[in-house]
């Protein structure tokens, strides 16, 4: 029997294929997807490809990631609703400790589901993530005593270019799992509303 050390888990050649099987789950926006990776467990710990950029392509995902992200945030913050304009980004995003409620918003105009918004609780536990494809304004909340929160970024980040869309805007009516009210930066806090936002055709 051959045996493979892949990512300190020896094993068998037969299960290498698996490797790199996801579970796709569709969302109520056709173009916001969760992925769920196959996690393989022994009495060591666990492995798990987080993304494979073939395997993305055969899902329609064709993109190339240019940027890392990583942060870590307290209970109750709100990270959001951000987006970039002229360099709009596409987002993977995955939890590494605790668990947030993440949203993306449709901001294209020419869009079906424009103004419309999936919300999806994500935990380090479980290991989805979500695919938030260029268009979209982010943000989350962090509903754990803390949160670290990773994502891959098919654009760089453009100070220049940053845009923010109100997170409790009436018209959006985005139902953010909240006891009290959350930590803002100040930029988030002065966000525009839909109606008064720059977006995309």
């Amino acid at each position: 029997m051959v045996a493979i050390c892949c990512g300190c888990l020896s094993l068998n050649i037969v299960s290498i294929a698996s490797l790199c099987k996801m579970k796709i789950i569709p969302t109520t926006i056709p173009e916001v997807l969760i992925i769920e990776p196959t996690v393989h467990s022994d009495e060591r710990g666990w492995f798990m490809e987080t993304w494979r950029a073939s395997w993305l392509h055969e899902q329609g995902i064709a993109v190339d990631f240019v940027q890392d992200n990583h942060s870590k945030s307290a209970q109750g913050t709100l990270r959001g609703l951000h987006y970039q304009l002229h360099r709009p980004q596409g987002k993977l995003l995955r939890v590494l400790q605790g668990e947030i409620y993440d949203v993306a918003v449709d901001l294209r105009r020419s869009s079906q589901s424009f103004g419309k918004w999936v919300g999806v609780t994500l935990d380090a536990a479980a290991h989805r993530q979500l695919w938030i494809p260029p268009g979209f304004a982010h943000g989350y909340c962090v509903l754990s005593p803390e949160a670290e929160v990773a994502y891959k970024c098919t654009d760089y980040h453009d100070p220049a270019d940053a845009r923010c869309l109100r997170w409790e805007d009436p018209d959006l009516g985005i139902d953010w799992p909240l006891q009290t009210a959350p930590q803002l930066s100040p930029q988030d806090a002065t966000a525009p509303a839909l109606k008064d936002a720059a977006l995309f055709p």
